[in-house]
């Protein structure tokens, strides 16, 4: 049985990534979503082929968790990593409460610097056609 403090993590881990991914995706469907993401995601649905629809629901919800993650680490958890240098690092110290937003920061972002799959890209024409 995994002691208090690490149902404590998994509780926020749920709370802070899981549930708040599904709520940001929840918001995307909703009929009144004008943004970018949610007009790509209704393009991909008018033509009922799952796969278009999957091609372009997989990497945004995979990119809402990390990036809920990355936040969670922000703002949450106090995390260290050790680089393969050995460096300890503190991520949300030395990550200055920015991980989440270097994750998705456009075209210099992790995300677009250092994917192998496909990122969505939302700013071609500005009406996510």
């Amino acid at each position: 049985m995994p002691s208090p403090e690490v149902e404590e993590f998994a509780q926020q881990l749920i709370e802070y990534v899981r549930d708040r991914t599904i709520r940001s995706c929840d918001a995307v469907l909703k009929p009144q979503a004008q943004h970018v993401k949610a007009q790509a995601w209704r393009k991909a649905a008018r033509h009922g082929d799952l796969n278009e629809i999957a091609q372009v629901l997989i990497p945004d919800i995979v990119d809402y968790t990390i990036f809920y993650l990355l936040h969670a680490i922000d703002n949450e958890f106090n995390i260290s990593f050790t680089a393969s240098n050995g460096k300890l690092v503190n991520l949300q110290e030395d990550g200055l409460g920015e991980l989440a937003g270097w994750y998705i920061g456009g075209e210099d972002g992790w995300l677009e610097m250092y994917s192998k799959e496909r990122v969505a890209d939302y700013r071609s024409d500005g009406d996510g056609e």
